[in-house]
């Protein structure tokens, strides 16, 4: 399932026909997010592959700051989702993956060979940790898709950082940047490609540009929600700047302080 050509996928994206076409991409554009999934096993050999697939991904000066915990206690799972906004997709994927931002490795081995990793207090190395997290898991995503695998990334670990440190053992130096969900799709998942801003919205030549248009995009969007039953009427813009107004932070609004504390972006 989920097999839509190059121009059928581009057509959802962005509502218009590409300039050319490129089949062999046409899984790159087929990504979203799956919600529901099938008894089917996922063997942890296969996991154990994309795990050499996640570690394959740049990353910055090889320092390799970020680590994954896999959980498949089902009581943990339990409390993953109950802390992570009651998602039912986290109790039952085939696979559930924390993917973590981790300085206390690099720290332990610095430790060893004399050296006091002061550098790590920086906001730089929290950043580098999170991007090379972000391009793990992502480099992990699209080898998993590339076999009928799906996704869905959970960024509401981040709901309850001081609960999910506990409840996965995290050290000194460590937190849960986002969760992963693993299966493959149940035979009635309903998980739809959804449009995307216009490539002339997100790739400027040269210079970013002084105005910005959200029209086209508002309507795709309002389009895809009424089709979905989400209040079509309520289009992008309105969505997202509700998401961003300060008032619904679900308990990340916490994280500088809870992070500082935990060793990272002190300076």
């Amino acid at each position: 399932m989920f097999e839509e050509s190059f121009l059928q996928a581009w057509e959802l994206r962005y509502g218009a026909q590409p300039s050319a076409e490129y089949p062999e991409l046409a899984r790159f554009l087929n990504h979203r997010s799956v919600r529901t999934y099938s008894p089917k096993p996922i063997p942890e050999s296969l996991v154990a592959a994309l795990i050499g697939c996640a570690q394959s991904a740049a990353t910055s000066s090889n320092l390799q700051l970020w680590s994954v915990v896999s959980v498949q206690d089902p009581e943990r799972r339990e409390k993953i989702a109950e802390l992570a906004g009651d998602q039912d997709q986290i109790r039952n994927a085939t696979w559930f993956l924390a993917f973590i931002a981790d300085h206390h490795r690099i720290r332990e081995a610095a430790g060893l060979v004399g050296e006091d990793a002061a550098g790590l207090d920086y906001t730089e190395f929290e950043l580098m940790a999170c991007i090379d997290a972000a391009l793990a898991a992502e480099r992990l995503v699209c080898a998993a898709e590339s076999l009928g695998i799906g996704i869905c990334y959970i960024g509401a670990l981040r709901n309850n950082p001081d609960a999910i440190s506990g409840l996965l053992g995290l050290p000194e130096g460590t937190f849960g940047v986002f969760g992963l969900c693993l299966g493959y799709p149940a035979e009635d998942a309903n998980a739809p490609i959804k449009p995307r801003f216009g490539q002339s919205e997100v790739w400027f030549r040269e210079i970013y540009p002084s105005d910005l248009s959200f029209e086209d995009h508002d309507r795709r969007a309002s389009a895809f929600y009424d089709s979905q039953k989400m209040k079509g009427d309520v289009n992008w813009s309105m969505r997202s700047g509700r998401r961003v107004d300060g008032n619904h932070m679900t308990g990340r609004e916490v994280l500088k302080e809870w992070l500082a504390k935990k060793g990272f972006g002190r300076r």
